[in-house]
């Protein structure tokens, strides 16, 4: 049997304000492409098909149009829903669904019961386990605590149970969580319980290959045990990462061959540093002149429109830092405002922050800021006489 492993698509999601929907049309394309020329047989999706519980309705489009081709494809499909996904929007129609050949799994009271698929060699068993929110299945699983490592040690058992009673038979699960082992980026949603999100590579030991899904990056824990990561990049953290899916194969007794299938890459990342002027005449950067940028500039004086002079160069510039090589510039300074106005203390917080004065244009134009604040110095107000506040000696 061959499996072609996925996961984290985050349909909707956008990049910096980027929107993807365009890509991961294109990678739904590639997708599909990949079961036909590979001969694949079974492709898993190991969670966050969306970015979000209440998807955006062309979301749900692509959706839709994902898995009606490839339900018309020469593969079957399981789905897991993730800790981004709607479990119950997600798995609305599910048993209608599993007639098509596509078996999408959120629903924790389902863990234990797998799809069963038959090749040449015998059946092969694919439990999805779907995201299991400790809290959730805390209480009517019984656990002796609140946590990931808790609910997936339930999970593998109610698996293995089900194993226990299928002679001959293969075994494959899909699970979405933070598995020991891996490296985390800046893109994926924090699912920590009391600080703790990790569970151990251990709770999967027995098992033909193991899906998973969380983590953005491809990582193999185990020759069994493997994430395939994002099929795009959705943050900057992840500017080396190599894109795709897992092309696996398994064999009459277990694992065969795995090999990785690159993903088509919408447009190269690259984190950029140095002063301005450095970056804008560098000869080496210009292949990064095409890619989406993450510019932090390191001028002692914070240069003036560097944000417009950068995309005259990189016209895909999405992220400007600053970071001087002679301080911090992002620390605001301590205020200094005992007798002083507005307009002189905005005056300071500029120069403190750009390391260069405001220009008297930059400095009228704060000035009028602050006098379009200000209250109408004509409007009467309630002051207090000697007397006491509000008492017979009140006036106005």
């Amino acid at each position: 049997m061959r499996i072609l492993h996925t996961s984290d698509w985050h349909l909707g999601r956008s990049f910096h304000r980027e929107g993807m929907l365009t890509h991961q049309a294109a990678y739904v394309d590639h997708l599909l492409d990949v079961v036909e020329r590979e001969r694949v047989d079974l492709v898993l999706v190991a969670g966050d098909v969306y970015d979000r519980a209440l998807p955006h309705v062309d979301a749900v489009r692509l959706a839709d149009e994902a898995l009606a081709r490839l339900a018309a494809s020469r593969a079957k499909v399981v789905i897991t829903s993730g800790n981004h996904d709607s479990a119950q929007r997600l798995g609305f129609s599910s048993r209608l669904i599993d007639a098509a050949g596509v078996f999408i799994r959120t629903d924790a009271g389902t863990v234990g019961a797998p799809v069963l698929l038959e090749d040449e060699h015998g059946p092969v068993a694919v439990h999805g386990l779907p995201y299991l929110d400790p809290s959730a299945v805390r209480e009517p699983w019984g656990l002796p605590g609140r946590s990931h490592e808790a609910a997936l040690a339930e999970a593998m058992r109610r698996v293995r149970a089900d194993l226990a009673g299928r002679s001959g038979v293969r075994s494959v699960v899909l699970a979405h969580a933070f598995v020991a082992g891996a490296e985390p980026s800046d893109s994926e949603r924090d699912i920590s319980v009391g600080g703790v999100s990790i569970v151990p590579t251990s709770l999967f030991d027995g098992v033909d290959y193991v899906a998973l899904g969380h983590l953005h990056g491809r990582h193999t824990l185990t020759e069994a045990v493997r994430y395939s990561g994002s099929p795009l990049a959705y943050s900057f953290s992840e500017a080396t990462h190599r894109k795709g899916s897992w092309l696996v194969e398994l064999g009459p007794t277990g694992l065969g061959s795995v090999e990785f299938v690159e993903a088509p890459v919408p447009r190269p990342l690259a984190r950029l540093r140095g002063s301005l002027e450095s970056l804008l005449a560098d000869p080496a950067l210009a292949g990064h002149e095409a890619s989406w940028v993450q510019a932090t500039l390191t001028d002692d004086v914070r240069p003036r429109q560097a944000m417009e002079r950068l995309r005259a160069r990189f016209p895909h510039t999405l992220v400007l830092g600053f970071e001087p090589l002679a301080g911090d510039a992002a620390t605001a300074p301590a205020a200094r405002v005992q007798g002083r106005s507005e307009h002189a203390i905005a005056l300071d917080f500029v120069e403190e922050m750009r390391g260069a004065p405001a220009t008297p244009a930059e400095g009228a134009l704060l000035r009028e800021a602050f006098d379009a604040c200000c209250e109408d110095a004509d409007v009467d107000v309630l002051v207090p006489s000697a007397g006491a506040a509000g008492g017979p000696g009140a006036g106005v």
